[in-house]
């Protein structure tokens, strides 16, 4: 087994990075080269603007190329349950968003010309207890009714031809909700952004910013460049260490591993026996698993497997032998299946589960996805140059405030704390 992102395995690494040190001067710098980070540079690029992106590792390194391969529209939370915390006008303009976002990248692949196996799904919520079916058909009818009549609710008679388990009591359909390769994607966005006349730095972390005249002088290990404004596109890595700069998201992100594995390809016949509706799915505990099957047929099956602030292969090692017992426990066919992948990645969550978009210390930011950035990003990069150029009407969470998390300073001590009171959550209802 290989101890490595299938996105990263599987994809062409990207080639057009600069080749020499960070140094000159451009309108925006961009910190971060995932989703977001990258279509900010793009859509500035084509814009006119001159633009440098600055990655500490690779193109694709955090979540953009960790995460579950989908691209499930709707939030984090119940929608009934975003609008008490939003209002509906808000909760509402979010959640087309998330729409948007999906056209979006169905949009860029397409002008782009970017080969990343992107397909129209959708998505399935599937209640792991019959004492969850009330709440998701609640969910369904409020959805249906206010904001997308694309869904529909599954009987649980209904869900045979959807997934090979006999654990499930009913689900909620997302027709609009897709999937992709998402290190192809990712790479295929970078390479755009550079086509477009963006450069980008990799293994350039940013070390220091500070205030010059009009703009900032942003430091790296290869160099010092000049900007006249600022983009934060780091989400879950505003904590590394080496994003030093960052401090003022490292009090409201809490960085939280997600670990995810992937089988050997699998048969026609064992396809049929497993997730013969070949969907996004997603169950509907509190510590839950996502699956779906890649372009070449391996089931990618994740989920939330140890609360960890961490992914290392340790890490990664002990929540593998986590996720396949979990996904033995669904499919009892499945057992003795080789695991060829095994990966973790950190995902960014916020304390109240909803994204950020905006501006402080000096920087424009959107971070904050708590685990539904692959959806949102490419719209919230739009947004951020959308901002860098003075345009701030497009940003589906102007205004919305962002306190700290109380006694965080970046690393989340408390993660032990949430995972137990999760897991008791589960285990009674």
């Amino acid at each position: 087994m290989q101890y490595q992102s299938y996105w990263h395995a599987t994809s062409t690494p990207f080639a057009s990075a600069q080749p020499g040190p960070v140094e000159g001067k451009v309108d925006v710098v961009v910190i971060g080269a995932g989703f977001t980070g990258l279509n900010a540079a793009r859509k500035l690029a084509r814009e006119g603007v001159s633009v440098a992106v600055l990655e500490a590792r690779h193109v694709g390194f955090g979540g953009s190329g960790r995460n579950g391969g989908h691209l499930n529209n709707g939030m984090a939370h119940g929608y009934g349950e975003a609008k008490a915390h939003l209002g509906a006008e808000r909760a509402k303009a979010l959640w087309q968003a998330y729409d948007r976002s999906i056209d979006m990248i169905e949009d860029v692949i397409a002008e782009e010309g970017i080969a990343c196996d992107f397909r129209r799904s959708g998505k399935l919520k599937l209640a792991s207890k019959a004492s969850h079916v009330a709440g998701l058909r609640a969910n369904f009818e409020t959805i249906h009714r206010e904001v997308d009549a694309d869904t529909r609710f599954l009987e649980q008679h209904e869900l045979e031809g959807e997934i090979g388990s006999d654990q499930f009591h009913g689900g909620m359909l997302y027709g609009k909700s897709a999937m992709m390769h998402m290190g192809r994607y990712v790479t295929g966005l970078a390479e755009a952004a550079h086509r477009h006349g963006a450069k980008i730095w990799e293994d350039a972390p940013v070390t220091g910013r500070r205030r010059e005249d009009s703009g900032w002088l942003i430091e790296t290990p290869k160099g010092t460049i000049r900007a006249e404004r600022v983009i934060a596109a780091t989400n879950a890595y505003s904590n590394s260490v080496e994003t030093a700069p960052l401090g003022f998201f490292k009090k409201r992100i809490i960085s939280v591993g997600s670990f995810i594995v992937a089988t050997r390809p699998l048969s026609d016949a064992e396809i049929a026996a497993t997730l013969p509706g070949n969907r996004t799915y997603v169950t509907s505990m509190n510590i839950g698993n996502y699956f779906r099957l890649s372009p070449d047929k391996r089931m990618i099956f994740g989920g939330r497997a140890r609360f960890s602030a961490t992914s290392d292969q340790n890490s990664d090692a002990k929540s593998g032998k986590v996720l396949r017992a979990a996904l033995a426990q669904m499919f009892p066919q499945m057992a003795k299946v080789e695991l060829d992948y095994c990966w973790g990645g950190m995902v960014g969550m916020t304390k109240d589960r909803f994204p950020r978009a905006g501006e402080a210390d000096g920087m424009i930011y959107g971070m904050g996805y708590s685990g539904h950035g692959a959806q949102l990003s490419t719209l919230m990069g739009q947004v951020l140059a959308d901002m860098a150029m003075g345009r701030t009407d497009t940003n589906p969470l102007q205004g919305l405030d962002w306190p700290k998390v109380p006694l965080h300073s970046g690393k989340p001590w408390f993660l032990p704390l949430v995972g137990m009171y999760f897991g008791l959550k589960d285990r009674i209802s």
